[in-house]
This record gives C-alpha cells, structure tokens and sequence, in this order.
C-alpha cells in the first residue's frame, strides 16, 4: 500500500480525489479549481500516481487523470480489519 494515508493527509490531493470521482480530468481543469500553479498541481498528481491513488491516460495532446479504486478498495479492507 506504499504510503497512501501520507498521500491523504493533504487536503488538496483529497480535493482532487473528490474531483476525479465524477470524471477524468487534466491538470489543466483541477489547477483552475485552486488556487496555485498548474505545477504545484501536477505535483500532487505526481504523488497521488506515485501511491497508485489515480490514473494517467494520454488522448491525443492532453493527460486525463482518474480515480485508482481497486487501491482505494484494498485500504478499505484493510482498515475494516480493525473493526472487531
């Protein structure tokens, strides 16, 4: 599981995370939704990538990012582990 619960400390990379649930979206369309610069963006998309949380996929010019939920899955069960 790398360090996914370090990559969800940060408020901004679960704000992303909140973005990427309803569709896939460039840098350039989560960077306008904050207010910082495209590549302070793209390095928190590099660390949600780096722990698996999102996806990269290329069409044409653009990058489109998306939820990972099979890691999200794999901490949820691991975390319900704990419940008894």
């Amino acid at each position: 599981m790398r360090d996914i619960f370090k990559a969800l400390s940060d408020k901004t990379r679960r704000d992303i995370l909140e973005m990427l649930k309803d569709e896939k979206l460039t840098a350039s369309e989560i960077a306008v939704q904050f207010d910082m610069s495209q590549a302070s963006v793209s390095q928190h998309l590099k660390i949600l990538k780096f722990n698996d949380l999102i996806y990269a996929e290329r069409k044409g010019k653009y990058i489109y990012y998306h939820l990972n939920l099979s890691v999200f899955e794999e901490a949820i069960n691991w975390i319900i582990k704990f419940k008894n």
